[in-house]
């Protein structure tokens, strides 16, 4: 470990009583033994609580869904491994050999999943609450710049609310192509308004990918639109 788990305890603001338990939290699979997957599992739990916990005390006027969303928003895989890299928690990573030699104390999977192991740890250590003000303290400025719940919502639900608030019909998708080799296949994908000739197109490395930015395409169109005709009116 690299200046030792004080500094991590430190960065943490959490000082364990079990040492062992740290450190199985920072153990990946690759390393043989004990590791932190279980606790991994116990971490993710705690965490949505209690980041659910937040958001709903936050926004109190949020509906579930909106309250779901900026949950998600912040219990994630982009959002924990940034959580991990802030805090360094790849210098302590134990791992095997082959996992090492790819760079998987870089992988952000590897990082979140870690991250959950340590917050799993830290209940078994000192309790619900000791976790509970560790996960708020780590996730302190995330929590502080939610953006509006409004913002979260993916791309086809922003267009479909749209177009439902208008009574229009729902959009179509459709395959236009694929292209790329398997390991690295690329999607184009068609939206079209079924009331109107507009079409948008995109691709991506899914069928879900292209088709929410073929959405979001349509989306910023009509939007542009909208606004256009309150500029000539």
């Amino acid at each position: 470990m690299s200046e030792g788990p004080g500094a991590l305890e430190r960065a943490l603001r959490y000082c364990f009583n079990n040492a062992a338990l740290l450190q199985q939290a920072l153990t990946h699979r690759s390393f043989g033994g004990v590791n932190n997957e279980r606790l991994e599992y116990l971490g993710d739990g705690l965490l949505n609580f209690v980041i659910g916990e937040a958001a709903y005390v936050q926004w109190h006027k949020a509906a579930e869904g909106d309250l779901s969303r900026l949950r998600a928003s912040l219990v994630c895989e982009d959002s924990l491994a940034r959580i991990a890299k802030n805090l360094g928690l790849s210098d302590y990573l134990r791992m095997g050999g082959g996992e090492l030699k790819s760079g998987g104390y870089r992988r952000e999977s590897i990082l979140a999943d870690a991250l959950e192991a340590v917050i799993g740890a830290i209940y078994l250590d000192g309790g619900f609450a000791a976790a509970r003000e560790t996960t708020l303290h780590l996730f302190a400025d995330a929590l502080t710049t939610l953006p509006e719940p409004e913002t979260l919502k993916d791309s086809k639900t922003r267009l479909q609310e749209v177009l439902q608030g208008e009574g229009r019909p729902l959009p179509e998708y459709r395959v236009l192509g694929e292209h790329g080799p398997p390991h690295r296949r690329v999607f184009q994908v068609a939206c079209r308004l079924l009331d109107a000739s507009i079409e948008t197109e995109s691709g991506g490395s899914s069928r879900k990918q292209a088709e929410q930015d073929a959405a979001r395409l349509m989306f910023e169109k009509l939007k542009g639109e909208k606004l256009k005709g309150v500029a000539n009116a």
